[in-house]
């Protein structure tokens, strides 16, 4: 247990009062509320960017997912409690946890969630990692799930060595598939340590994947967009093992699977999440950082994640 921090009124958080690109995000000091019953005071350590919060702010999901202005920012976190409920047993004051926040709000200094959504942080996993986790872990492990792989499969995966994909890869193979790599060839190392083929992305493609596996993909994990969900029918794989978290035209039209963090239910999730910050900890897989980035460059965190080429996860340090 750490010593816990001083309980502030006011944390610093980012904050947007417009749908937009990155230029609608601002970071200011706002009112910290006083915690309800169930609910725990985290001081935040590290907190993982995501695409979904940037296709949020831009106002694509209103439908689905409207922002209440001014909108708090996102998912992922990791830190120190600070205060906790009266009616809350399972941490005190001092305890290192990770977690997620529903309400969009844990790109802040101190962020304010249901104690359920938080579960002990291993000694042994860094903050970074910790408030990495939750969206790329649990997304990981429903899109894993849903190609129902046995050992022996071949499966190939896009954007193999973003913050999902490195998961993905490497429960693939604790599964005991063999697995098809898409990502730029300066990754390829890092694939071929885990155990993966790699398979550069680009023109010619689909017949690099064709000479890797000359009797065929039993399963295709999409993490970057519908061409390679039209790539995978292409190549002959079932539409019911083509998984992707992309929600397209395309994987409507093919009828293929979308499982994304969404498919899992709340205790699926949390025993997900358990499970890989054990294994991560334990150092039986990893997940690579990209970057960090204090919370007043959370402008320049998303140009970055927006280009998609990130190795890995990026992280705000607040």
């Amino acid at each position: 247990m750490t010593t816990p921090p001083f309980r502030p009124t006011r944390t610093r958080a980012v904050r947007f009062d417009r749908y937009g690109g990155r230029e609608v995000l601002t970071v200011g000091e706002v009112d910290l509320p006083e915690l309800g019953p169930g609910e725990v005071l985290v001081q935040i350590r590290a907190a993982g960017i995501n695409p979904g919060e940037a296709i949020i702010r831009s106002g694509l999901l209103h439908d689905r997912l409207p922002a209440t202005f001014p909108s708090g920012q996102g998912t992922d976190l990791a830190g120190v409690v600070v205060e906790t409920a009266a009616d809350v047993s399972a941490f005190v004051a001092g305890d290192e946890v990770l977690g997620f926040s529903w309400a969009r709000s844990s790109h802040a200094g101190h962020v304010v969630v249901p104690a359920p959504q938080l579960i002990a942080k291993p000694k042994a996993l860094s903050w970074e990692v910790a408030g990495a986790l939750d969206v790329a872990g649990t997304t990981a492990y429903a899109a894993v799930r849903a190609v129902r792989v046995q050992p022996g499969d071949v499966v190939a995966v896009s954007a193999a060595t973003g913050g999902v994909g490195t998961l993905v890869v490497q429960l693939l193979v604790r599964h005991g598939a063999r697995v098809l790599g898409i990502a730029s060839s300066t990754n390829a190392d890092w694939l071929v340590a885990h155990e993966v083929t790699p398979i550069e992305y680009g023109d010619g493609l689909e017949d690099r994947l064709r000479a890797a596996a000359p009797d065929g993909i039993d399963a295709f994990i999409d993490l970057f967009g519908p061409g390679y969900v039209r790539l995978a029918a292409r190549l002959g794989v079932p539409t019911d093992r083509i998984n992707t978290i992309v929600v397209s035209d395309a994987a409507v039209e093919l009828a293929t699977r979308m499982d994304g963090a969404g498919a899992l239910t709340f205790d699926e999730a949390h025993g997900a999440l358990g499970e890989l910050a054990d294994a991560l900890a334990a150092g039986t897989i990893e997940l690579p950082i990209a970057a960090t980035y204090p919370l007043d460059r959370v402008v320049d965190a998303f140009e970055e994640l927006e280009r998609r080429h990130s190795f890995g996860k990026i992280v705000l340090v607040p």
